[in-house]
């Protein structure tokens, strides 16, 4: 009994065929059609076939137009009962009993399987996009979608006759492995000239598998290929967009950013390249409007065999630019430029050639560079015949690229402009480098560091004071840029304010201590605050009367001695805390100095620079220092001679360093007299400087130094007491000196003409050309200067 609406046969993938006479029965069958329907081929001869079809009384055969286009679908019984639903093809045939038909069953679904791989075989081999070419194991072509080739390339044919022999041996060697492993390979990326057209060349993604018969054996290979030129192109502009946005402006140097710009074209964009930059922008100005005939140089080249060519501008040149190029820089408008046009319009102009005509280019595509609608300078791209000329996309791959390196070397050239700035105004704020008065002759050297970033504020100075004493000054204001320029200035006029009233170094820095925090307290730019600690200052005051010298120390490093007979080594000396901090005192060192010593007074940027570790380093000065300090050398070349020894590194801060070479005073300059509290000592004081100064040979100055000694020992008799010191130095000024034991500062007035007295210092300050006290530990001195004409030096002895 029939039972197919509920029973269906297992899915066979097997296919019959059957023969079938003008009477519909059944005269041969295949093996495989009694294995379809479960029976014998002996069950089958002569039975009609629409036994076999279900439901009951299916007509047969199907329509002759459907099974002669696609095949008719229809369900068979199976010997068990089960339906089983084929795909029947009829095709006629004449034979010896009349009209036959050829019956092809197919079940169901492995037909739809095999008509939906012919549908995709047909579609594959249809369309262009993706080349297939199938190889036998020989690597011939068999199979092809490749449109008509200027050469047949028929069945049988080998890759050469679709590529260019060159191009196809590589692929051919990479498919033959295929054939011969099995292993596939994909997305293998590669240049190939087809031979169709060989002069343009493709980039194609190339893909190989083997081909297997039913058994598993290798027939031979589908290759199969796509087109990428287009994605190939659009990824290498990114990848040159992305190098060069890596290899652009990470200097603030603006000829460094032509040179990054350069680096970055060739050789990936062109063959040759060059950058012009307007005069004002390498150094730092702003740009005004771009005039005829303004001036270019020719900052950076690149060539991409790494030979410029003679025959045009070299790096360095100077350029000219007429009037077609000065109105094309103010467009901002890359340009492709024809360049058998090209010479024939600059022919026998000898500056254009040099500026636009190397000798192999043979295309040229220049770009302006613009910032905020200003003109920078220009960009030129060449390239030789082995490559394409460059077309719009070029155009716009160095239209982005110039454009970021605009902005770059614009921003390095208003770096340049604020280094300069701050590195002058560093520079106008210390005092000539070079000093030499009777104490000592000194010389100071400051370093720039490359940027304004790295510009800390360092300083040196060296301060005459009074009774022929010198002070030197070494400081670190810390911080960077302008900030730190500022506050240096502030520090080194308080430090000159102060070393005016004649303190001791531990009390100067006192005072500047409390300065330090006053400009904190303020909110004003103080260093204070940097990771590094507050503002250092290193100040020493040295007399050359008794060669003692006495120094503090405010968080700086203590300066290195040089005597001319013994080793260089570092002041015994306990720094105290930065300015600023308001903590610790100051404590003072006082050594004894001989003369020709050599006192090195530096900034931490010298040992930065050495190198090396701290101790090492500071040995490396004490040794420059002591193979310089001969007493015949001028200290203004030691700076110098010492810094070249020991500076190995690039700068990484500035530095200042201060060398001062001391001296006594000569033999029988000084006197010095100690006189009682007794109005009868005043004549005896006179007479005593008076004798002084007539063996100096200072005859003229003995009037004027009578005066000022007799007020000065007057007040302090009358005021002060005693004892009383009368002291005469005869330096490049003639000093005059009384010290007595008050601390009470004398005060200049102006007096009434009633006034018995009060016209002392009034009088002093008229005859002298620099008068003043000071604190001393047992009292106080006042002090007066004299000028010494050249007439007035003592005869030869």
């Amino acid at each position: 009994m029939h039972n197919g609406s509920q029973h269906t046969a297992p899915p066979s993938h097997g296919e019959a065929t059957l023969v079938v006479d003008g009477g519909a029965r059944i005269t041969a069958c295949s093996p495989a059609a009694g294995a379809l329907l479960g029976r014998t081929p002996a069950e089958l001869y002569g039975r009609p076939v629409q036994d076999l079809l279900l439901p009951p009384g299916t007509p047969w055969p199907p329509p002759a137009d459907d099974t002669a286009r696609t095949g008719a679908d229809a369900i068979l019984r199976h010997r068990d009962g089960f339906s089983v639903p084929v795909r029947l093809r009829i095709r006629p045939l004449h034979g010896p009993d009349g009209t036959l038909a050829l019956v092809h069953l197919a079940p169901t679904a492995a037909a739809r399987h095999r008509e939906q791989e012919q549908a995709l075989l047909a579609a594959l081999f249809g369309q262009t996009r993706i080349g297939l070419l199938v190889l036998d194991t020989e690597l011939r072509l068999v199979r092809a979608n490749l449109p008509p080739q200027p050469d047949p390339a028929g069945p049988g044919a080998g890759l050469d006759s679709v590529l260019l022999p060159a191009d196809a041996a590589g692929i051919r060697a990479r498919t033959a492995a295929v054939v011969a492993t099995g292993e596939p390979f994909n997305d293998w990326v590669r240049p190939v000239r087809l031979r169709r057209d060989p002069a343009d060349e493709r980039i194609l993604s190339l893909s190989a598998m083997p081909m297997r018969d039913p058994a598993g054996r290798i027939v031979g290979a589908l290759l199969s290929f796509a087109d990428v030129t287009a994605q190939h192109a659009a990824q290498r502009r990114i990848d040159v967009i992305d190098e060069a946005a890596r290899g652009i402006g990470r200097s603030l140097d603006v000829t460094r950013c032509a040179e990054e710009l350069v680096a970055a074209l060739v050789p990936a964009v062109a063959d040759l390249a060059s950058v012009d930059l307007t005069e004002v922008v390498l150094r730092g100005e702003e740009p005004g409007e771009f005039l005829i005939d303004a001036p270019l140089r020719r900052a950076a080249v690149a060539s991409a065999d790494g030979t410029w060519p003679e025959e045009v501008h070299p790096p360095g040149a100077t350029i000219r630019v007429r009037a077609r190029e000065s109105d094309y820089l103010r467009s901002g408008l890359v340009r492709i430029v024809d360049m058998d046009e090209l010479r024939v319009t600059v022919s026998g102009q000898t500056d254009r050639e040099r500026l636009l005509l190397p000798g192999r280019a043979s295309s040229f595509l220049v770009l302006p560079l613009q910032a905020r609608g200003l003109v920078l300078g220009a960009l030129g791209l060449w390239r030789t015949a082995d490559r394409p000329a460059f077309d719009a996309d070029d155009a716009t791959l160095v239209g982005e690229i110039g454009s970021r390196a605009s902005l770059s070397i614009d921003n390095a050239r208003r770096y340049t402009r604020e280094h300069h700035l701050v590195q002058n105004l560093q520079e106008s704020l210390l005092p000539r480098p070079l000093l030499d008065v009777g104490a000592a002759q000194t010389a100071g050297t400051y370093v720039p560091a490359g940027t304004s970033a790295q510009i800390s504020g360092v300083w040196f100075d060296a301060i005459p004071l009074s009774s022929a004493r010198v002070a030197f000054v070494v400081g670190d204001a810390r911080g960077n840029g302008l900030d730190a320029t500022a506050t240096m200035g502030r520090l080194r006029t308080a430090v000159r304010t102060l070393a005016d009233l004649d303190l001791p170094p531990e009390e100067l820095l006192t005072h500047l201590d409390d300065l330090a925090l006053h400009l904190r307290a303020d909110g004003l730019p103080q260093p204070g605050a940097a990771p590094a600690g507050g503002p250092t200052c290193l100040y020493a005051v040295y007399d050359p009367s008794d060669g003692t010298c006495t120094v503090a120390s405010a968080g700086h490093r203590p300066p290195v001695v040089a005597t001319p007979a013994g080793p260089a080594a570092p002041l015994a000396l306990r720094p105290g805390p930065p300015l600023g901090a308001g903590s610790a005192p100051f404590e003072p060192v006082s050594v004894d100095v001989p003369p020709g010593t050599l006192l090195a007074l530096f900034t931490d940027g010298l040992l930065e620079r050495a190198g090396a570790d701290e101790e090492k380093a500071v040995r490396m000065l004490g040794d420059a220092l002591r193979d310089a300090a001969q007493p015949s050398a001028p200290v203004a070349g030691l700076g110098r001679e010492v810094l070249t020894r020991i500076l190995t590194h690039p700068p990484g801060s500035d530095l200042a360093l201060l060398l001062a070479r001391v001296r006594n005073l000569p033999e029988g300059s000084v006197l010095s007299r100690e006189f009682p509290v007794d109005p009868a000592a005043v004549a005896d004081a006179r007479s005593t400087a008076a004798a002084q100064l007539t063996t100096w040979g200072l005859d003229d100055l003995v009037f004027t130094t009578e005066l000022i000694v007799s007020e000065l020992v007057t007040n302090a008799i009358r005021y002060a007491g005693g004892p009383i010191v009368l002291r005469l130095i005869r330096d490049e000024r003639l000093i005059c000196e009384v010290s007595d034991p008050s601390q009470t500062q004398p005060r200049l007035r102006r007096a009434r003409p009633t006034d018995e007295g009060g016209r002392g210092l009034f009088l002093i300050a008229q005859l002298t050309s620099r008068w003043g006290s000071r604190y001393t530990p047992g009292g106080k001195v006042i002090w007066t200067e004299q000028e010494i004409t050249p007439a007035e030096d003592p005869p030869p002895a």
